[in-house]
């Protein structure tokens, strides 16, 4: 798992992550980031934490926020709060890299989404978007639906179609978590 300081890079996103503040020292209350954006970078999609509360505190540069259909323009010293539940998605809209404080509460599982999902970019295995393969994208969301969803389509319509394509994906290999990116969550 994670530990405050390790780092990751997402290589298409233009996203790269400082862990500040993780699940296991926060008994699972706040996981905390210093995200460092480079100019246009983005989140692979807008999405959705269906249990969880998102606070961003942007500490340098400037970041687009569209929460739920709104934007909103943030630059340094300014918060904004997403509740769960709700679709949204962020931009370096900058021109130059932005530094946010990015708080996720509770942690849940979310640090170890993080660390699959950019470690299949790392290693070449996502798209253009920053996106693996539909199957993969399946198993993954099937994964971790109780801490991030696509925004678009409805989560029914999501459950509909990822379910048979999980089922499909890890028969042919793909997981949910992968110990070179994280460690085995039961132990």
């Amino acid at each position: 798992m994670a530990n405050p300081g390790d780092v990751l890079e997402h290589p298409v996103t233009g996203e790269r992550i400082v862990w500040r503040q993780v699940a296991g020292g926060t008994n699972g209350e706040l996981l905390e980031i210093d995200l460092f954006a480079r100019p246009g970078a983005h989140p692979a999609a807008a999405h959705v934490h269906p249990n969880q509360e998102e606070r961003f505190q942007v500490l340098s540069g400037s970041v687009a926020l569209r929460v739920d259909g709104d934007e909103t323009m943030l630059s340094a010293g300014q918060v904004a709060s997403v509740p769960a539940g709700t679709p949204h998605t962020w931009w370096n809209a900058g021109d130059g890299e932005a530094h946010v404080l990015v708080g996720v509460a509770p942690a849940m599982r979310t640090e170890m989404f993080f660390e699959t999902f950019f470690g299949l970019a790392k290693d070449g295995k996502t798209n253009s978007r920053g996106l693996p393969n539909l199957l993969s994208m399946a198993v993954l969301m099937r994964e971790y639906e109780g801490e991030v969803r696509l925004a678009r389509p409805p989560f029914a319509v999501q459950r509909a179609l990822f379910g048979p394509l999980a089922v499909l994906g890890r028969s042919l290999g793909y997981r949910g978590w992968y110990p070179e990116y994280t460690a085995d969550p039961l132990e």
